[in-house]
């Protein structure tokens, strides 16, 4: 015959299993809030990466309209600069711009010339 649990001890066993789920449940809490802490200070870092390159490029734009007023101050001209290939300090390059795509062969086949649609309609 089994033996009949005494009431201490079912509260001892139910204890330890409540423990056991309380644990659980503080590590992920633990762990959330680490995810976090990570997330705020890469955001952090990120921010102060784009600020510190973003001042880069400021010196180095204006060390860069510097070296064009010097050479302006040089003699040189701006027309005679833009036929070297220069263009003026603080104007960016325009992008190239991509050719147009040819189309298939199988969409020029599928529509008629102009001029045989033309000659349909009048009959001749």
């Amino acid at each position: 015959m089994a033996k009949e649990l005494s009431p201490q001890e079912a509260m001892e066993r139910a204890q330890r299993a409540l423990d056991d789920r309380l644990t659980s449940v503080r590590e992920l809490a633990e762990s959330r809030q680490k995810l976090a802490n990570v997330r705020e200070a890469s955001a952090a870092r990120i921010a102060e990466v784009e600020r510190e390159e973003r001042e880069k490029v400021a010196a180095a734009e204006r060390d860069d309209a510097r070296a064009y007023s010097s050479t302006i101050d040089a003699g040189w001209t701006p027309a005679e600069l833009r036929k070297i290939g220069f263009t003026e300090a603080g104007k960016k390059r325009a992008p190239r711009q991509r050719a147009a795509r040819k189309s298939s062969s199988n969409e020029a086949a599928a529509t008629p010339p102009a001029d045989a649609s033309e000659s349909q309609s009048y009959g001749g």
